[in-house]
């Protein structure tokens, strides 16, 4: 499979505030490459180093040092050309108010030099799509978060990019819409062999469309899988019983093994090692505590997450 995006030894450092004040490190020395098709999650709390990551990729900041190559080709000795073949969608960056939607638009396509027959049919398909074809006419800020977020998606893709750069595509998004969105990005993945670049903090969604995740804390990767393999990394399940006999008994016994456990009513809620359950259960009949209800959750993508934020 051809590399699309290559990143080598990627480094972003801002001088001292203050005089006599210490450098800061937004992005130290990552490498990592996006492949032809690939859905690549790129993950991390806030402060992490992914917009940094982007910027740079979009050439809107210059590296401190490092490589970036698109399609085989060193970033930047061919700039114009490469950018004609990336696009990208940001709930964060707005598009000029004083246009409308379809001016706004129209003169981004002009940029990657589509005709106007081309991209009156582009436009029309992908706005239908997002269900946004009635807007077409309306200045920008009479637009509300969520169609304003579907717009710039129907922004990356009007050129029909080799890669998108897609920041936090589905927020702002009703499930339903959000669900449309994920499915068009595979169809665009399936149709044109696009390569993605995909950041988000729904975990489900990243699980559920992603290939691989790389996953940013202060600036570093530390950690590149799949986000089955990232989950599985995380031992602990949650073990979720209706306690009909034996509440204190069972809050006890959770305190006795170290076990956390939070209740609320007669629900309680335990976090244990995944290979000990089938014992946990057989030690709480022992303990004669009887429950009618027992749900069991397997660790996700967002326990991943929320133990690699700490």
């Amino acid at each position: 499979m051809k590399t699309s995006l290559e990143i080598n030894q990627l480094r972003k450092v801002y001088p001292p505030e203050k005089k006599g004040g210490d450098e800061f490190v937004a992005v130290n020395d990552i490498s990592f490459k996006l492949k032809q098709g690939q859905i690549l999650g790129l993950l991390g709390p806030n402060g992490a180093g992914k917009s940094t990551t982007i910027s740079m990729l979009l050439g809107v900041l210059t590296p401190t040092s490092g490589e970036i190559r698109y399609f085989g080709k060193q970033f930047e000795d061919h700039r114009s050309e490469i950018l004609n073949q990336v696009g990208f969608a940001s709930t964060y960056i707005a598009m000029p108010w004083r246009l409308t939607v379809w001016e706004n638009l129209r003169v981004y396509a002009l940029l990657f030099g589509l005709e106007y027959g081309e991209f009156v049919k582009r436009a029309e398909k992908f706005l239908s799509k997002f269900g946004v074809w009635q807007q077409r006419n309306k200045m920008m800020n009479q637009l509300s978060a969520g169609q304003t977020t579907r717009i710039m998606l129907a922004k990356a893709f009007i050129p029909h990019p080799k890669i998108a750069l897609l920041d936090e595509p589905t927020a702002s998004l009703d499930p339903d819409i959000a669900h449309e969105v994920r499915r068009f990005v595979r169809d665009q993945r399936e149709q044109h062999g696009t390569s993605i670049l995909y950041t988000s903090h729904n975990m489900d969604e990243v699980a559920d469309l992603c290939d691989d995740v790389l996953f940013l804390r202060k600036g570093e990767i530390v950690a590149q899988d799949t986000p089955e393999n990232l989950a599985r990394s995380i031992s602990k399940a949650k073990v979720r019983l209706q306690v009909i006999d034996g509440l204190k008994r069972i809050e006890r016994f959770a305190c006795e093994q170290s076990l956390s456990a939070e209740t609320k009513g007669r629900e309680v809620v335990l976090e244990i090692d995944e290979q000990k359950v089938a014992k946990f259960l057989m030690q709480l009949a022992d303990e004669d505590i009887h429950y009618s209800q027992i749900s069991i959750d397997k660790p996700t993508l967002e326990d991943y997450f929320l133990s690699m934020s700490i």
